[in-house]
């Protein structure tokens, strides 16, 4: 009994810590842009490289 009391402590420690890191990375921005990511695989390296400069 008194092993079971200490996995769930463990356990809820564990995912403390997890949503305390969750929470952190919410609010330093890293979800903010969700798109772009996906889009960077679709645009070829010869569009980015030889792009006319717009006068």
């Amino acid at each position: 009994m008194q092993i079971i009391l200490l996995l769930i402590i463990v356990s809820l420690i564990i995912a403390g810590g997890f949503l305390v890191v969750f929470l952190w990375a919410v609010r330093s921005g890293q979800y903010d842009d969700s798109e772009t990511p996906a889009l960077k695989v679709l645009i070829e390296d010869d569009m980015l490289t030889h792009q006319k400069p717009s006068n």
